[in-house]
């Protein structure tokens, strides 16, 4: 596709139970978001009307058997899922589980066909979800097994200008150390650079890293894993064009306003980035799975069984999420088209004082 499409946003239902619909009908109760693109909500039509009721929205929807199918201007929703659901609203039930991975499933597979552009995921709850299929912490899991082919993610939280990576994701504290080495934080950091730039549009961004012990190891009084595995790993990447700041203590630089001065951010590990990220964004932030080809985004949010289908729902998370998943594939569009004709590299012959402009020098040739 090209940069002026209009870009099919594919969004799973999630729990059927939770607050997924009612965050879906709010957001695109505003019709300005359907000139930026097309959305497919991978669901029950039935299941939608109830929640419709629930919390007396206005938001119509076309009723469509497959993705192609989806009118523009207009919210379709996909039926994909057994339409006999028992809707229970604020519990946790296997047939709700059931339904959010059977949404997730057909929603990978329309995007491995080429039918959808970008996945939007509503809110799962964990427990029911799994089966023989599913065993992940996150969505993001199954997403990287289906549509990753074999690249490795990494979860950055993003609002606005504030985006935090996760160098460890959904890791026992107790496991930190098992998992984060100096490979690892290195191919994290790389990635976190590539996709500042690649789905973000920044040049030569500027990364905070965050110590792992508090006030930054204390120069080797409280732990030296900051002198021994995050200052060597900032170093190499220095020396390879990486702007890595720090190692910084959470506190210190959170506290101090001090991140507004930095293009990201990257946590050791979940609580470190997650706790900061969400007091000051609310319900408003993003879960993004950077490094993969496919672009998956999420409310930061979960299932909010204890408001479901009273109309209390904030939905600027999901509407954050949609603009946030359009914005990155249009980002990686014109990163290709910029990409795809370079200059050819100018060679000149230099006569006397004076510099001759060679068009038809050889490729080999050098200056």
């Amino acid at each position: 596709m090209s940069s002026n499409d209009k870009i099919r946003v594919g969004i799973t239902h999630g729990d059927i139970n939770g607050v997924g619909y009612e965050l879906i009908l709010k957001a695109f109760s505003d019709p300005v978001i359907y000139e930026f693109c097309t959305p497919i909500v991978y669901g029950s039509p039935k299941v939608a009307t109830y929640h419709r009721k629930a919390i007396n929205s206005e938001t119509n929807f076309s009723i469509i058997n497959q993705a192609r199918d989806a009118e523009p201007n207009r919210l379709n929703i996909l039926t994909c899922v057994d339409d006999e659901l028992k809707v229970e609203l604020g519990r946790p039930s296997i047939e709700a589980g059931k339904a959010a991975l059977d949404a997730l499933r057909q929603a990978l597979n329309d995007y491995m066909d080429g039918q959808i552009d970008v996945l939007v995921t509503a809110p799962v709850y964990n427990q029911t979800i799994q089966s023989d299929e599913y065993n992940y912490l996150n969505q993001a899991g199954f997403v990287q097994q289906e549509a990753g082919e074999g690249q490795t993610p990494l979860t950055i939280l993003v609002k606005d200008d504030l985006r935090i990576a996760l160098a460890t994701d959904d890791v026992p504290l107790n496991k930190i150390m098992d998992t984060l080495n100096a490979d690892t934080l290195k191919e994290k950091l790389l990635i976190f650079h590539q996709s500042l730039v690649e789905d973000f549009g920044l040049d030569n961004p500027r990364i905070a890293v965050l110590s792992l012990n508090p006030h930054a190891g204390q120069h080797g009084q409280i732990g030296l894993e900051e002198q021994e595995l995050i200052l060597p790993v900032m170093n190499e990447l220095d020396a390879e064009g990486v702007l890595c700041f720090g190692p910084y203590s959470v506190d210190g630089l959170m506290g101090s306003g001090n991140y507004m001065h930095f293009d990201g951010i990257m946590a050791m590990y979940y609580d470190q980035g997650a706790a900061p990220f969400k007091s000051l964004t609310e319900e408003s932030g993003v879960r993004y799975t950077a490094g993969l080809p496919i672009v998956h985004v999420a409310p930061a949010h979960g299932v909010a069984y204890d408001i479901t289908g009273q109309g209390l729902a904030d939905e600027s998370g999901m509407r954050n999420a949609i603009y946030l998943a359009i914005d990155i594939l249009r980002n990686r569009i014109w990163e290709e088209e910029i990409h795809a004709n370079p200059l050819r590299k100018q060679y000149f012959d230099k006569k006397d004082d004076s510099y001759k402009l060679k068009l038809d020098a050889p490729e080999e040739e050098t200056l």
